[in-house]
């Protein structure tokens, strides 16, 4: 993303006031644009089948449908999309789930607003952002000792639901070789040698569901 070309955002919450809060924090951004809003799922697949986004922000508590299960159609749908939950609940398995749908970040609705600029820039530029409370729980709350980092949970996801190493590098905006490198980090700190069993632990752990 150069500096001259505008972040282009849009928003996914069931609360007018938070959207009006969020797109006003946003648009005294220079660099960000805040081109559409939704306040449902139905109308988010809506507007992203109409429009050019690069960062799509997502509430986990939609009325009709639930903000992780948007997410995981949308990037079933779009597997470039670039979605950042915004959220008030900082539950690990919402963030998990989040992880494994596609979603590139998950920032608290009381964080500062310097946390969810931070978060649109990083997830713009091909990274990840987790506000630093929801990290901290990742790494010390984990299924084992070698717990998976966010990125890895996201990577086996990718594993369980078939997708190759090119394709994993361009939906995550990372080379080749990093995405080797992460599914070798994965096997050995799961201890596991083939993809078979990797899959197995993915639906075992309810990282993706068939």
């Amino acid at each position: 993303m150069s500096e001259t070309t505008p972040i282009r955002i849009a928003l996914v919450d069931d609360h007018v006031l938070v959207r009006d809060g969020v797109k006003a924090l946003l648009g005294a951004i220079a660099h960000f644009q805040v081109v559409g809003q939704a306040e449902s799922g139905a109308q988010a697949l809506e507007l992203v089948a109409s429009l050019e986004l690069d960062i799509l922000l997502v509430d986990v508590g939609l009325q009709d449908m639930n903000g992780l299960e948007l997410t995981r159609r949308l990037c079933g749908l779009y597997p470039g999309i670039r979605v950042l939950m915004l959220s008030m609940y900082d539950n690990q398995e919402y963030v998990r789930t989040s992880i494994t749908a596609g979603a590139r970040g998950y920032v608290l609705k009381n964080a500062p607003s310097t946390e969810l600029i931070a978060a649109i820039e990083a997830i713009a530029a091909g990274g990840s952002f987790y506000s630093p409370e929801i990290a901290r729980k990742l790494v010390s709350s984990g299924r084992d000792e070698n717990d998976l980092t966010p990125r890895e949970l996201q990577v086996l996801a990718m594993i369980a639901r078939g997708s190759n190493n090119k394709e994993m590098a361009r939906e995550l905006g990372i080379s080749v070789r990093t995405v080797e490198t992460f599914r070798l980090s994965i096997r050995r700190k799961l201890n596991i040698d083939t993809p078979a069993a990797l899959v197995k632990y993915a639906l075992e752990h309810g990282l993706v569901t068939l």
